[in-house]
This record gives structure tokens, sequence and C-alpha cells, in this order.
């Protein structure tokens, strides 16, 4: 059976719904666009617009669920704009996607913009030269099948949202009725167990980068900074003199030129740690007071280095963010709260979710403290 975005064409070979002079073949006209197959008894609808027929079955015996689900059809299809058919091609999946995608070029960080592009690339590989209209559920099934195996569960996941966003756009412009990549399913992701220094290893890393030639130490401040403020690497690289506001205790997370992941600002309270961090560094600055506090935008080789003379895990700058979280909770920090120092809108769920196992391991640590019992212990012999 066809989808519904599909535009009907009569097909003998095909029982896939009525069409005008088949009231006395396989279907019984019941009333107006509504059609009974005369074996299945089952509902069909056949409206016109513009010239064009769009029929669906209504997947249903019953005739006042079928009359419901022919005014939800006749509703959708109102929606369809005519198009005149010299400018068919504007149709293809090729020019509605590239017309998505330009929406959101200069809304997007670059990184982000290029995934989105990448993903529709390789979409293209499978659909470019159609029409969305003849797009079948079907067609995105071997699609997801093909795919999933092919690559992983991260990069499967981003083309289908994006596949699913393109249709979801043609949808809102009329080019088609149904979205048929709406019903493909998320790949799970592996998990993965987090790389968290401890503070011996933390401490570890930085005598290394600091033991390491002169070029390491702004690699170390990096370091620290990170650990100590909980901001992502381009965040941090992106912090200024003039955002530090010494009078209020409190530092402003831009992001810089290219903004915050989620594009907002955010304060963040001067922390103890990140406090005598940057109050060394200032004394040490020789750039303009409004200037850059760190003067490199990576410290990746120097950390790989570091952490192979130290003998310690393969750390990343983003273990030094999970490094400021571990450290929060283990001081009882609420999730909320550390949500909210970290960037994140959903109000700690991610935080819960990725850490909520090192608050149970420090719970069951600090319940050991809990010893008031009145029954007094025995004497040592």
């Amino acid at each position: 059976m066809k989808t519904a975005q599909q535009e009907i064409a009569p097909s003998p070979a095909q029982d896939s719904g009525p069409d005008e002079g088949q009231d006395a073949g396989r279907f019984a006209k019941v009333a107006q666009c509504l059609y009974r197959h005369r074996s299945s008894r089952i509902y069909y609808a056949l409206v016109k617009k513009s010239g064009k027929q769009f029929r669906k079955s209504l997947n249903t015996a019953d005739r006042k669920l079928a009359e419901r689900r022919l005014t939800a059809f006749k509703t959708t299809v109102e929606r369809v704009r005519p198009r005149p058919s010299a400018a068919a091609s504007d149709g293809l999946f090729e020019t509605v996607a590239n017309r998505w995608l330009a929406g959101f070029e200069g809304l997007l960080k670059r990184a982000s913009f290029r995934r989105r592009e990448g993903a529709l690339a390789r979409l293209k590989e499978t659909f470019a030269g159609k029409l969305l209209k003849e797009i079948s559920v079907a067609d995105c099934e071997h699609w997801a099948s093909k795919r999933s195996l092919a690559s992983s569960a991260s990069t499967f996941n981003k083309e289908r949202e994006t596949l699913i966003a393109v249709f979801n756009y043609a949808l809102r412009d009329g080019f088609v009725l149904e979205n048929p990549a709406a019903r493909l399913r998320r790949r799970k992701l592996p998990s993965y167990k987090l790389t968290i220094p401890s503070r011996e290893q933390f401490q570890k890393l930085v005598a290394a980068l600091r033991n390491a030639d002169a070029r390491c130490e702004d690699a170390a401040n990096l370091a620290e900074l990170l650990a100590y403020s909980g901001m992502r690497l381009a965040e941090a690289v992106a912090l200024r003199w003039d955002d530090i506001d010494w009078n209020r205790g409190c530092f402003t997370v831009t992001g810089g030129e290219t903004g915050t992941k989620n594009h907002e600002a955010r304060v963040v309270p001067l922390f103890p740690a990140l406090t005598e961090l940057l109050a060394r560094l200032k004394s040490r600055a020789q750039a303009e007071a409004a200037g850059r506090i760190i003067g490199i935008g990576t410290a990746r080789k120097a950390i790989v280095s570091g952490c192979k003379k130290a003998g310690l895990p393969a750390f990343t700058h983003h273990s030094l963010r999970h490094y400021f979280c571990s450290n929060a909770i283990e001081a009882g920090v609420d999730f909320k709260v550390i949500a909210a120092w970290l960037g994140h809108k959903d109000g700690g769920i991610l935080v819960a979710k990725t850490y909520g196992h090192l608050r149970d391991a420090h719970s069951f640590e600090m319940a050991k403290r809990m010893t008031f019992s009145a029954v007094p212990k025995p004497a040592a012999v």
C-alpha cells in the first residue's frame, strides 16, 4: 500500500485504494470522499485538490471511526500547496533539504552546522533525485537498515534526526502529507566509563606540565582553569580579564565570539581554588587588562605527553570538567546548582544521570561516620 503522501495514480496491479469509476469494482462509494472495499470492508479516503487525487486507507471497518479519520485526512490535504508542473523539481529531496539547511546558517555554531551538513550529504547519497512525495516508509526503513550497519550509533542517530527534520520541514510547506521517517528508531548509544582524575592524579598531571619546558606553562594554567571552573575548553580559552568581577566574586562565561554551547552567557561564582589561580595569573599578566586570560587555544598535546610521563590514564580537556563535577558532588552541592554552573539547561538531569554513582559512593563512605550508638563499645583488652 502506498503511503499517504503519494499522489494517486490508478494501478490495476495493486489493490491500494479507490479511484473514480471503480464504484462497480472492488470499492463501493458510501459517502463523499469515502469508499469501502467490498471484500475486506476497510474504508478508504479519496480526496481531490487542484486537480490531483490523494487516497489513503483509513485502516478501519467502523464507519464512525472512518468518518473521523477522513475529516483529519481532508485537513492534511488542505495543507498541500498547489505547484505548477514546471516547478516539479521544487519537490526534490535535495532541493527541499538544502533550503532546510540554509535556515540554520548563522544560527548554529560552525561545528554544529558542519555536522548537519555532513549528515545531509550522506542522506543525499540515497535520496537525491527523488521527489519527496515518492519516498515511502519502506524506503526510509531500507535506508535505516543499511546505514545502521555501516555507521556508528551516534552518526546514524544524527542522520536519522536530519532525515526526520527535512520531512517535517517538507510537511510544513505541503510537499508531503506524512513524514515517512517519523517512526525510525534511534540506536542505543554504547555506554562508556567516565575517566575522572582523582585529586592525586590531577596534582601529578599539573606537576608534570609545570616541570616540562616553558611552553607547557600555559597548558598547566589551562588545565587548572578547566578543573577549578568546570568550563568547556572553548569557554575557558575565551575567558577575558574583564569577565572577572572581583567585587561580586563571580565571573561571566560568554564563550567569546562563537558563544557558549547553548548560546547563553552565565554567571558563575569565583570558587576558592579558581580565585587563587586567577590572582596568581593576574600578578604575572603582561597583557592588557581586558585581554584573554589564557594565551593558547588547546593543551591537548601537552596533556597527552604529561599523562604519559606521569604514568596516568589518557585524560583530556573534558576529563578536567568531570573532575570539577566530581569534587562538587563530593562537597555535597545540589545537582541543580552544579548544572547551572556547567551551563546545562535541564535542571540537573544530565548531571544526575552522569555522576549519580559518585554521589551514591560518597554517601556510603560518609555513612561510615555515623557512629553515635547509645550502646557503649567494649573496652579494649
